[in-house]
């Protein structure tokens, strides 16, 4: 019990010195990923891979609570090893569950959806895999790799293939399907695959994702501090996944991951299917202002982006502009002025835009169209 006591001390000294030392008052308020709702559905910030000191991590289960809280996020879900048990000198724990049960309770007054989950650890094939929304971790403890797939869907978990792309167990970086996966894709017991984890993107993942209709996965993997990981002082972000759900619920989350209604995002990026990103980034940039200056042709807009992404635009449109070239970046959370050269007045522009930092396919951006309906 003074062990354990210690680690939970010795993790909330850790995480307070690094918010008090290295983020700005502004900054705390600030670090909150935000999306706006798409229509017809809430966008859930989630982070669904996560580790602490009940598998190899090094902070206490309530930590991982308060970083998301920090965050912003609608759904977390903490998958240690079931496997790999580095710390289990220091602490033994029978009890598989013992940590999302501590999480559960940290999260207990706060708006915060805890989904139980834990990590198939195995070496490939099939590598490592995620399985959420289980209800005993501890009957995951199978021998058999194909048994256990087959446990977690017993209990309706959606399963979804960790860092296909991790270098520890494919040497070049390339993922790819191998027989077991084929077979557990076909018998549907794996729904989805990483195409972002930690620090990573897979163009290969993402393009297995699109082929095998899988749904398209985005995660932390943290261990340590995700301020430390992913820089957030310096004003970076864990990577998430966006799940577009019908409300903000545990089952309601559970049903937009086996339907694929996600995006990723990750280092000013978000990648996913066309017909959810284009709904996204066309929620995102709204039109606040069109009308022609003085005694001319030209039309200014202006145009409000509402999220966290810095969105790259590529005019594809005949139109050119009078004070941007053809690339125009709409800084996030903040209005960008365009002023368009119609060469005559118009009730209605339209312009056309690839969105550069959107990844609909390996290679491929998204597409839309911005209308302007002029005062």
């Amino acid at each position: 019990m003074k062990k354990i006591n210690l680690i939970m001390l010795v993790s909330t000294i850790f995480i307070n010195i690094a918010i008090s030392q290295e983020l700005p008052h502004s900054h705390l308020s600030n670090r909150k990923i935000e999306f706006p709702d798409i229509v017809g559905y809430k966008t859930l910030v989630c982070d669904f891979h996560q580790h602490t000191v009940f598998s190899d991590g090094s902070v206490w289960p309530n930590i991982r609570v308060q970083e998301a809280l920090k965050d912003g996020l609608d759904a977390i879900s903490i998958t240690e090893h079931l496997e790999y048990q580095p710390h289990k000198d220091d602490i033994p724990h029978p009890d598989r569950n013992r940590a999302h049960d501590i999480a559960l309770k940290e999260a207990k007054n706060h708006d915060l959806i805890v989904i139980r989950g834990s990590e198939i650890t195995r070496s490939m094939p099939p590598g490592h895999s995620n399985a959420i929304f289980i209800n005993d971790a501890n009957k995951l403890l199978i021998d058999d790799p194909v048994s256990v797939f087959k446990e977690a869907n017993k209990q309706g978990a959606f399963v979804f293939w960790n860092h296909p792309n991790w270098t520890s167990q494919v040497k070049d970086g390339m993922a790819k399907l191998t027989p077991m996966h084929k077979q557990l894709i076909s018998d549907k017991m794996l729904h989805g695959i990483e195409v972002v984890n930690e620090t990573t993107y897979s163009d290969e993942a993402l393009q297995i994702a699109l082929d095998n209709d899988l749904t398209i996965m985005g995660t932390s993997d943290v261990h340590g501090l995700v301020d430390w990981l992913f820089e957030v002082p310096k004003g970076g972000h864990r990577p998430v996944t966006l799940v577009f759900a019908k409300e903000r619920t545990e089952n309601s989350i559970k049903e937009a991951l086996f339907e694929k209604r996600t995006v990723v995002y990750f280092n000013n990026l978000l990648i996913g299917r066309k017909a959810f990103i284009v709904p996204l980034v066309n929620a995102s940039l709204e039109v606040t202002k069109a009308q022609y200056l003085e005694k001319s042709t030209v039309l200014s807009t202006t145009i409000k982006n509402n999220c966290d992404v810095d969105f790259i635009l590529k005019n594809k449109s005949d139109y050119s502009f009078h004070n941007h070239g053809e690339i125009i970046t709409m800084k996030a959370n903040s209005a960008t002025t365009i002023n368009i050269k119609t060469v005559k007045k118009l009730a209605t522009v339209n312009l056309i835009f690839d969105v550069l930092n959107t990844i609909t396919a390996p290679k491929t951006n998204a597409e839309i169209t911005m209308k302007f309906n002029v005062k």
